[in-house]
């Protein structure tokens, strides 16, 4: 994602398509992932799924190699998308598994994927200021075949099956404050429409090097991952929703930031650690709230349905506005995302801080 955005700009595409572009790969994980969690449901499998959906991404992604025109990136795209946004879900629901009654320790496990972000992001900022952008679907590849071969390494655990007496998970769903959580989920990741699509060009446009905009984001997943070592004992400490609320509104500072003050590397710097609160606390918190609304046998289509309804959805419509908002100017996408993280921190307030089981 830190370099999509500026290798279709290098094939010659407008602020517009790349928003599109973006906005496919999120739009996706709308439909994939619920198809796949059913699937799991219906099984009881998890692993098995992401090694069929990690070998057809490889093959649908290897696609960008042959073309790159408008029509056959779309299909590109939507093709290798579908698989890709079916893994990740799954995988969550597996290491909860794995995890049972120490699912506070979720976050440890977790941050090894930061860490594999933070050398791959650094590492091809750094590559390509000395090789052609045009390489970047190569370099992807590889790191695509590598997710599949490792999956083959992870021992399937099987979920319980549901009881006959157990309540269905659209009854659970059905719950406002769960409705209230996965609006807030929504309304988080558009509010990173701008940043996932954009950042990397944003900077680019304003003279900074390839090798610093790396660095950049590699900086905010080290921040991700120095909170993710810890989060078990901010769980202990604060209650859920406090924690949510907290990551809110730092998330709306951080996109403020970022907006107004794109030429002073130190508050790039002091945003990008903010990474922490908007993503980090975030999605540590989303996890035990899922973990706390449903159960065992419904880990999977919850996984599923926060992944479509947050990254798929949220992160769709927030990719495709950033897309139009960036013709007036590119800090108005920043400030319209702080805009969406604020009605965000209302939701929380109403339903979650005042729900007795967070």
């Amino acid at each position: 994602m830190p370099y999509w955005g500026i290798y279709l700009h290098h094939l010659g595409f407008d602020a517009k398509v790349i928003g599109e572009f973006i906005a496919i790969i999120m739009a996706t994980k709308i439909i994939a992932p619920n198809i796949w969690g059913w699937l799991a449901a219906l099984t009881g499998y998890h692993v098995i799924l992401v090694r069929i959906s990690s070998l057809l991404a490889v093959i649908c992604f290897a696609g960008v190699l042959l073309r790159q025109d408008y029509l056959w990136l779309i299909i590109v795209m939507t093709t290798f998308s579908f698989f890709w946004n079916a893994a990740l879900p799954q995988f969550e629901a597996t290491t909860f598994a794995y995890l049972g009654l120490q699912a506070r320790r979720y976050t440890q496990i977790r941050l090894w994927g930061s860490i594999g972000f933070i050398i791959t992001v650094a590492l091809f900022g750094w590559l390509l200021e000395h090789i052609s952008i045009r390489l970047l679907p190569t370099l992807l590849l590889s790191l695509f075949i590598g997710i599949g071969l490792s999956s083959l390494w992870v021992p399937e655990k099987v979920n319980s099956v549901a009881p006959t007496y157990a309540k269905s998970f659209y009854q659970v769903l059905r719950c406002p404050t769960i409705l209230a959580f996965f609006a807030i989920c929504f309304l988080m990741q558009v509010s990173h429409g701008p940043y996932y699509t954009f950042y990397s060009l944003y900077l680019e446009n304003h003279g900074y090097t390839r090798d610093l905009i790396g660095q950049l984001w590699a900086l905010g997943v080290i921040a991700e991952v120095l909170i993710f070592l810890v989060m078990h004992r901010l769980l202990i400490r604060f209650s859920l929703s406090r924690l949510l609320m907290m990551s809110l509104s730092l998330a709306a500072l951080r996109w403020l930031l970022i907006g107004s003050a794109v030429n002073s590397l130190l508050i790039l710097m002091f945003a990008q650690l903010l990474h922490a609160a908007s993503f980090g606390i975030y999605h540590g918190v989303s996890m035990q709230l899922i973990r706390h609304y449903f159960a065992d046998y419904h880990q999977g289509q919850a996984q599923a349905l926060y992944s479509s309804l947050s990254f798929g959805a949220g992160g769709a419509v927030g990719s495709l506005a950033s897309g139009y908002v960036w013709q007036l100017g590119a800090p108005f996408s920043y400030y319209g995302a702080a805009g969406v993280c604020f009605i965000a921190i209302w939701i929380s307030w109403q339903w979650l801080e005042r729900d007795k089981l967070t």
